[in-house]
């Protein structure tokens, strides 16, 4: 029966991913002809998709015991279900068709992150088994997904007020959000094809932080190693023999997860170059190739939907991503808060919109200086959720 609920659950977040594809057509329609067929159309499958995705939670959470965001797949699942909730939510009181062309592609490239990771249903260690798991967690996603409303009203707002062509600092950082972006698509195709089509691996054995003997596959060629890893070849039955595997020589303590700090780096020097390749081709900014999507965009409205935005999602991080935490932080290791790497980030976060809103409200922040703060903002949940979560070992490393 739980195989059965399983794999149900992970078909049905597939099909989602096609529906959330296949609507973005007569969205793209919508907001070209300002069709209202084409436009109840691209809504009602993104609502299918949308009741697609809950009944893949629901399912998840009976077969397993437990709310489905344990682990990273899981997690990512969760922030795609509440980003189109969140832009849902939006469409109901705005109407804004435009926010769908850029937050389908975002949910779409969070479900393809997340099939990166092992969709297999472990135990959960001991910290994880409480309540508090579905409680701080759910709390968490639901904020990222409206705080995310803001930083893609903020993108949208720059890219139809900011010049293609201008030579300003604006427009050269706006240039180095759409080639971060390039580098994230790099990052997810790297990992699937060399972890899929390719099937490359190297194993390399360590002693971790805790002092227990893992072995790390590496699906790219080592760069960036564990201090004191050995090369080794899998006999089976838990059997290695020592073996002959590619290595920089560069090595690292294992406070840093180095397997997938490797991976980052080989995405971020890939996604340079294909990056420079898209330049010479297309002999013009990226900007400038996705600045007709946002012609048509109301600045004003962008602006009044990235602050509201922040206004409804901050007090639900703080109280998920802080007072929540807190509290299970205290139940599972008897400390309220211990500075682990998740927790400092979580308090970054929380300062940067604390600052965020205290600028808007008392220093007129508004415009296009309101939308690089929501860009910003957004920037720092998505190293929370890949280098934070992937690469500095600590008590969330579980995550």
């Amino acid at each position: 029966m739980e195989s059965t609920l399983l794999s149900i659950s992970n078909w049905l977040i597939t099909a989602a991913f096609f529906t959330l594809l296949i609507s973005l057509i007569p969205l793209a329609l919508s907001v070209k002809s300002n069709k209202k067929t084409a436009e109840f159309i691209s809504i009602i499958m993104i609502i299918v998709a949308f009741i697609m995705e809950i009944t893949y939670f629901l399912l998840r959470w009976t077969a397993t015991g437990h709310a489905p965001v344990s682990n990273m797949y899981e997690f990512i699942a969760t922030f795609s279900i509440m980003l189109i909730l969140g832009y849902l939510i939006t469409y109901h009181y705005y109407k804004t068709k435009i926010l769908g062309l850029f937050v389908i592609p975002l949910a779409l490239i969070l479900i393809a992150y997340g099939s990166m990771f092992s969709t297999d249903v472990n135990p959960l260690i001991p910290a994880l088994q409480s309540n508090w798991l579905a409680i701080h967690v759910i709390t968490v996603t639901i904020s990222y997904g409206i705080l995310s409303m803001s930083a893609v009203a903020g993108l949208i707002y720059l890219l139809k007020a900011i010049p293609h062509d201008e030579k300003s600092w604006r427009a050269r950082m706006l240039e180095v959000i759409m080639a971060g972006l390039v580098i994230v698509l790099v990052y997810i195709a790297t990992t699937l094809i060399m972890k899929g089509a390719v099937d490359y691996s190297d194993e390399f054995m360590y002693t971790d932080q805790r002092g227990q003997t893992i072995v790390a596959d590496y699906h790219l060629p080592s760069l960036i190693n564990f201090e004191g890893a050995i090369a080794v070849e899998h006999l089976g039955n838990n059997e290695y023999e020592p073996a002959d595997h590619f290595h920089s020589g560069i090595n690292l303590p294992p406070v840093i997860q180095s397997q997938s700090l490797n991976t980052v780096i080989w995405s971020v020097m890939l996604g340079v170059i294909i990056y420079g390749i898209l330049r010479l081709i297309l002999r013009r900014r990226l900007s400038a190739i996705i600045k007709p999507l946002a012609n048509k965009a109301d600045l004003n409205l962008m602006d009044e939907i990235g602050y509201r935005s922040v206004i409804i999602g901050f007090p639900l991080f703080a109280l998920g991503g802080i007072f929540f935490a807190a509290i299970w932080a205290q139940i599972a290791w008897s400390r309220f808060w211990g500075w682990d790497p998740k927790e400092t980030w979580a308090f970054i976060t929380f300062m940067f919109y604390t600052i965020f809103l205290h600028l808007r409200l008392n220093r007129g922040y508004e415009g296009e200086k309101s939308a690089w703060l929501a860009v910003i903002g957004f920037i720092l949940i998505l190293f929370n959720l890949i280098a934070i979560n992937l690469i500095v070992a600590g008590l969330h490393s579980y995550a």
